[in-house]
């Protein structure tokens, strides 16, 4: 399947798309609810990390889950945000210094999802939404996979194809969602599934999105 922007380890257009729409997107996300949906997901799923834990957030954008992580996490860890898109980093960067959690944790990277600047084994816990839909799946899968240490941890948290909602936002922002058999798939080549959760229906998020939690073994 041929996506609208699909990346590749030298070409990523999506990019530079979201240098041009970084306002707009962050104002649709701190109006929609899913920081408060992201919120009660930790509340109730804890992350499963150890103080000093490397952290990667593949796929920043303008830091809604690098903020979600800051005030879900107690103690010291180090977590990387990384996008593509200069201008998004830059609204995530004054995001992180205007919140009230630990922003010294917190640094942030311009790179490429399948091209990840981390050695193998480096990380015990990857998280990335709406990123992976820009990328082939395998190829991104299997790239985080590599990085993440052998008992740590992916969150995923990606599009539900068969939704109005996604379709929407497939057009707005330009990616393809994956279907879930094939998420599913590949997530098994990597990684040992611990949950698949379904926000609720009344909450935004849930209109479009699903986390899954997988443990690389």
């Amino acid at each position: 399947m041929e996506y609208v922007l699909t990346g590749t380890k030298t070409e990523a257009r999506a990019g530079s798309y979201y240098n041009k729409i970084a306002a707009y997107y962050d104002l649709t996300f701190k109006l929609n609810g899913y920081g408060r949906s992201l919120n009660q997901y930790f509340d109730n799923h804890p992350l499963p990390i150890s103080r000093g834990a490397k952290i990667l957030d593949a796929g920043c954008g303008t830091g809604l889950l690098t903020l979600a992580l800051m005030r879900a996490i107690h103690f010291p860890v180090n977590i990387t945000a990384l996008d593509l898109s200069a201008t998004s980093i830059s609204a995530a960067r004054k995001a992180v210094a205007e919140s009230p959690g630990r922003t010294r944790d917190v640094t942030f990277a311009e790179g490429n999802l399948l091209s990840l600047p981390f050695s193998d084994n480096s990380l015990d816990l990857v998280v990335t939404s709406g990123a992976l839909e820009y990328v082939p799946l395998g190829e991104g899968m299997t790239e985080i996979a590599r990085v993440i240490a052998p008992g740590g941890h992916l969150l995923h948290i990606p599009c539900r194809r068969a939704s109005l909602t996604t379709t929407f936002l497939e057009i707005l922002f330009r990616f393809k969602a994956h279907p879930r058999d094939e998420i599913l798939s590949h997530t098994a080549q990597h990684f040992r599934m611990v949950h698949e959760y379904r926000f609720p229906i009344p909450q935004v998020i849930g209109w479009s999105k699903t986390a899954i939690l997988a443990q690389k073994p």
